[in-house]
């Protein structure tokens, strides 16, 4: 299949966001089975300070989580961790064919297994696992080439004025916050 028959779905999210981690689950149950789909991640960073309100979780995110059956815990990790270098790796992911993995398992380490990924050393054995060279990312992680893309990549969700994670777009297709299965495989109907 050649690259211009793909069609994209562009994910805008962070990895400290619960809302992401559901929409995540639900975009990857809408394209099983279609490898005409590529998922494409671009950084938002919500650099939020304090730990996570227990009230959001209560009243928003467990429901929606429970509801589309999608495991997922508060974390204890207090502050959340800020995501700028999880975010740089995930450039050298994609660099590397590995950017769905990655980025769905560093989703996981904090929202399933409340691991701190802020810290390098987590990091670095999450895109092990991910399928990447440890010592190549954790030299990535310092590279002012990845640190420039992801300020580039922070700048282009500035421009197109993103107020809420996760944000998906299909085609011309915008949907702001978390969208249901059926409302994702509509949008990709639309732009198939």
């Amino acid at each position: 299949m050649t690259a211009r028959s793909r069609i994209q779905i562009h994910l805008w999210s962070d990895y400290v966001c619960p809302f992401c981690l559901i929409a995540d689950e639900l975009i990857d149950r809408a394209i099983t089975g279609r490898p005409d789909v590529e998922v494409v991640h671009h950084a938002h960073e919500l650099r939020h300070e304090g730990p996570d309100r227990p009230e959001v979780w209560q009243h928003a995110v467990l429901p929606m989580a429970r509801h589309h059956k999608v495991p997922i815990r508060l974390p204890t990790v207090s502050p959340p961790p800020r995501t700028e270098l999880a975010s740089r790796g995930a450039r050298y992911a994609a660099r590397h064919g590995r950017a769905r993995a990655y980025h769905r398992r560093v989703l996981a380490a904090h929202f399933r297994e409340d691991l701190d990924i802020g810290d390098r050393s987590v990091l670095t054995r999450l895109a092990e696992e991910s399928g990447l060279d440890p010592a190549a990312y954790a030299a990535a992680l310092d590279d002012q080439e990845y640190a420039a893309q992801h300020r580039r990549a922070l700048a282009e969700s500035a421009r197109m004025k993103l107020t809420v994670v996760p944000t998906i777009v299909i085609g011309g297709h915008r949907i702001d916050g978390v969208a249901t299965e059926d409302a994702i495989r509509r949008a990709l109907s639309l732009h198939a």
